[in-house]
């Protein structure tokens, strides 16, 4: 089993065992056991996320459910769509129900934001905007990152670091510490370059990507100069972006550039026609509207 099977069976078992407790109260006072059949139905339009955990929430109450969704994982819907429909039991089937739909509107609301935001760049008309891509962050909710990561990728983004341990950012704290960018790029260097780098992450430093955070045209020459991979250009204007854009490919054209900071769906199209390959953007995952679906028995 992989790490992000593991990570969505671990949290659906305890969304699950919170909802419950020591039985669904209601459903057992008022209901036989009966087999039914039931619907999924979406109440807004949006992208779909979150039909690997959903399903384990039916079949981890009852494996004798039997759920099938009608569309995947990164597909539109419409409002009244039927997106799942299921045969199974009744005391079960609405035992699952609250978890699963959970799982669906929140991963759905992301990837539904993420797509708003890509569609943005898009349409504004720019061959810059086009080209530019849409990054998540760390901003995550508590043991949910694997799937929301996944709910942006559902949505047309592309996955930053997924944590601490598979790339390099250096940002402002980290230079003030090191004492300079240079310096704290040539203590990476050195650190990757050892045995205990090797045995704790089980790479190799070839694998692993250095971004170097700026905030002015002196930091950035000094990052190009250490012969970084990816600068972040944080809470930049555009007239900035604009500028350091322009620079950083002057000095070397192969460099990634990412802007981040302050970015709304009004102004994603005029940060991403600035020159930056990547916009990162917080909110896809701290901030997105949860999607609205219902089950209804039929």
């Amino acid at each position: 089993m992989d790490t992000y099977h593991k990570s969505m069976l671990a949290l659906v078992k305890m969304a699950l065992e919170e909802d419950i407790g020591a039985g669904d109260l209601t459903t057992l006072a008022c209901l036989e056991p009966d087999p039914i059949t039931a619907k999924i139905f979406a109440k807004c339009d949006g992208i779909l996320s979150g039909t690997k955990p959903a399903l384990l929430a039916f079949e981890v109450v009852d494996s004798a459910n039997d759920v099938k969704f009608l569309i995947d994982d990164g597909t539109p819907f419409k409002r009244g769509d039927t997106v799942a429909e299921i045969d199974g039991f009744n005391q079960t089937v609405l035992v699952s129900e609250r978890v699963a739909l959970n799982f669906l509107g929140h991963l759905s609301g992301i990837a539904t934001l993420t797509r708003q935001y890509v569609d943005r760049m898009r349409s504004s008309g720019d061959e810059r905007a086009a080209r530019c891509q849409i990054l998540d962050t760390r901003k995550t909710t508590p043991g949910w990152r694997l799937l929301e990561k996944a709910a942006v990728k559902h949505g047309g983004g592309v996955n930053h670091r997924l944590g601490l341990y598979d790339m390099v950012l250096i940002k402002e704290n980290h230079i003030r510490t090191a004492g300079s960018i240079a310096e704290a790029v040539r203590r990476t260097r050195e650190y990757l370059s050892t045995a205990d780098f090797r045995l704790q992450f089980k790479t190799s430093a070839d694998e692993i990507s250095i971004e170097v955070e700026v905030i002015d045209e002196s930091q950035l020459r000094e990052a190009i100069a250490a012969d970084v991979n990816h600068l972040l250009l944080d809470n930049q204007s555009e007239e900035s972006l604009r500028k350091l854009s322009t620079v950083a490919r002057e000095l070397n054209p192969e460099i990634k550039l990412e802007a981040s900071g302050n970015v709304t769906l009004d102004n994603i199209a005029a940060i991403a026609s600035t020159g930056v390959d990547y916009v990162s953007i917080g909110a896809l995952t701290h901030s997105a509207p949860v999607a609205d679906f219902s089950m209804l028995i039929t």
